[in-house]
């Protein structure tokens, strides 16, 4: 992956050459990723609220199959 730096960026980046800046990228979006998955956890948390209080349930037998606990 490339990635496109604007050069008033590039230019401050090149004042701190200690900093491996590849690696803050990569901090960088893995810890984007870690959020889009607890977002994408908390949705699916919200939905399952949402149908058990409209008695929108699932048989405890489905949900185990479902699980891979059968």
């Amino acid at each position: 992956m490339t990635l496109s730096i604007p050069k008033p960026l590039h230019e401050e980046m090149k004042k701190y050459p200690e900093y491996k800046w590849s690696e803050v990228a990569r901090k960088a979006i893995q810890e984007k990723i870690e959020a889009a998955r607890l977002a994408d956890d908390l949705k699916a948390i919200a939905q399952a609220k949402k149908e058990l209080r409209e008695g929108k349930t699932v048989p405890l037998e489905t949900l185990a199959e479902e699980l891979g606990l059968k």
